[in-house]
Formats: C-alpha cells, structure tokens, sequence
C-alpha cells in the first residue's frame, strides 16, 4: 500500500511537470497557469518526501544494505 502511494505521488508530479510544459508552449507563460502548475508540483513533491521520510522511520520502508 505504501509502495503504491509513493508511485501515484510520482506519477502525479510527473503529470504536473509535463502539463506545465504544455501551459508554457501553449500560453506563452502569459497566464498563472505555469505558476499553478509549479506550485502543484512543488507541494507534491513535498508530500512525497514526507510519505518516504515517514515510512523510512516508522519502517515500512528499509534501505538496501548491500550496494
């Protein structure tokens, strides 16, 4: 389940990216579009931080000890 939301929470930033691209090409970056887009992206991104940061010291989340 965690696994699952750290994906949805990846894919939604990309989403956000490619949709602030195209708000770019499309408007010029004369609307607050880009802007939205942006600060969207910048809020899911925290949030994804935290679900890791969150599972990682709760420990439903392990990091690989062998390189």
């Amino acid at each position: 389940m965690l696994k699952i939301l750290i994906v949805v929470l990846l894919l939604a930033v990309l989403v956000s990216l490619f949709s602030g691209l195209f708000f770019l090409i499309r408007d010029g970056g004369k609307t607050n579009r880009v802007l939205n887009s942006l600060a969207l992206r910048v809020a899911l991104s925290v949030a994804l931080l935290a679900v890791i940061m969150l599972s990682l010291w709760q420990g439903g989340l392990t990091l690989n000890p062998t390189p």
